[in-house]
Parts: structure tokens; sequence; C-alpha cells
């Protein structure tokens, strides 16, 4: 499954996650390759951390796992190797006590060469959205997201991303509210808009976690782009 260890103590496991991989099963008859799998292939004994995952009315083992990236997400995912460790982090993560950073390709070139989207998310059927009107929206939340410009190319912008809320397609849709879907986002960009050269895929990577771990010790772990998308920027 290509899943790398980044770093490992005795209370959690850094891996990074490549991109086409699930983290979770969709329910208990899903039999797509997931995170989970890995994690039980490789540390069986961490079935029972953390509360079950409720995937369509069934109750998964969430095997320590303590937050998700969408399947064609790639990076970085932290582990839990024991209950205590779990609930530290599920705390850190509740109180926004870890900061998170991803690499973006976007369309186009933004005005500002940083920002902050301070916008609403709702759910319209399966599609997040910020329109926040419509009889049909459920599911509004406050979503704030923090993005620099790295790079300017042609019709290309590579940025560095800090969501401040963790709300499911919160990068996507916020880049898409301010004119810069992700490149290779076959969600939320225009259908006709042209991909570089070698991408098939949604070029975000989740690339640098900063917490304080369960034993007090800072920690600022990252991974660099992988492949794939290094030569995408190689090229453009």
């Amino acid at each position: 499954m290509n899943v790398s260890i980044v770093y490992e103590d005795s209370n959690l496991i850094v891996v990074n996650k490549p991109c086409g991989l699930i983290v979770h099963p969709k329910n208990k008859n899903d039999e797509q390759k997931s995170l989970c799998n890995w994690v039980k292939e490789n540390y069986p004994n961490l079935e029972n951390v953390g509360e079950p995952f409720d995937a369509s009315g069934d109750k998964i083992p969430r095997w320590g796992i303590l937050h998700r990236l969408d399947k064609e997400t790639s990076g970085l995912i932290i582990i839990a190797k024991n209950q205590s460790s779990f609930d530290y982090f599920k705390n850190l993560f509740q109180t926004h006590g870890i900061s998170k950073n991803y690499y973006a390709l976007v369309y186009g070139q933004p005005k500002e060469k940083s920002g902050t989207i301070d916008l609403p998310l709702g759910r319209i059927g399966l599609k997040r959205t910020t329109q926040i009107t419509g009889k049909k929206l459920i599911d509004k939340k406050e979503s704030v997201t923090e993005y620099a410009v790295l790079k300017l190319f042609d019709k290309y912008s590579l940025l560095d991303v800090s969501p401040k809320t963790g709300r499911t397609h919160q990068i996507r849709v916020h880049l898409k509210s301010i004119g810069h879907p992700i490149v290779g986002d076959f969600v939320y960009a225009p259908k006709d808009w042209p991909l570089p050269e070698g991408l098939n895929h949604l070029f975000l990577h989740a690339y640098k976690l900063v917490f304080t771990a369960p034993d007090g010790k800072a920690l600022s772990i990252e991974s660099d782009l992988p492949q794939d998308l290094q030569n995408v920027i190689n090229k453009i």
C-alpha cells in the first residue's frame, strides 16, 4: 500500500498516506484497501484504540487513527498507539493544538501573496459548498483557512495552505470560493480546465504537522511532495 512511517515513538506513529488510499472503509462490506488495513497488518494490537468509527451504521474499529485525508489527498496522518494517547490527541485536535500545512497547486494566480478565507461550509447532498442559502442546505459549520503563495507559474500557483478548522473538503471548497480551485480536483474544479502534463489526480499533499506529543516533546514533522507531484512541478 506504499504507506511509509515518518516518525514513531512509544505513543504515536506518523505515516505518509499515498494518493488513492482511503483512511476508513465506507462500511463493513467495503473491500477497498484502506489505512485501517495497513494498521491491522502492521500493528494488530491497536484494534481497540479509539472509539469505533461509525460508517453507514456499522461500527468499524478505528485502529488508533486520529484524523483523515481524502482518498486523493496524500500526506501525514497521526496514529495513536494506546488509548491515553488517542484521548490526548483527540483533545488536541478539538482545541486546535495541532498545526497542519498542505501543498496545493491551484489554477491561476491569487491577487494577494497571502490571505485568510473565513467562510462557513454547508452541504447540499454530497457536495460541500460556501453557498449557505437554500432549502436543501444542511450541516453549516464555521471554517477558516489560511494560505500563502510559494511559487507562481504561467497558469498555476503553488500554495502553502493551513486549515484552522477541520471540515470535510474544507481546503478544496475554500480555494474554489476565491476562484482558484485545486488542479486535478474533479469534484470542485470546472471539468474543462486543463491539467498539467503528468497529473491525473488531485494536487493536494499534507506535508507538515506541528504539535506537542503526549510525553511533552515538541514535534515538527514534514514529508516531501510525492515524486509524481514533484515531477509535475518540475515540468511546469
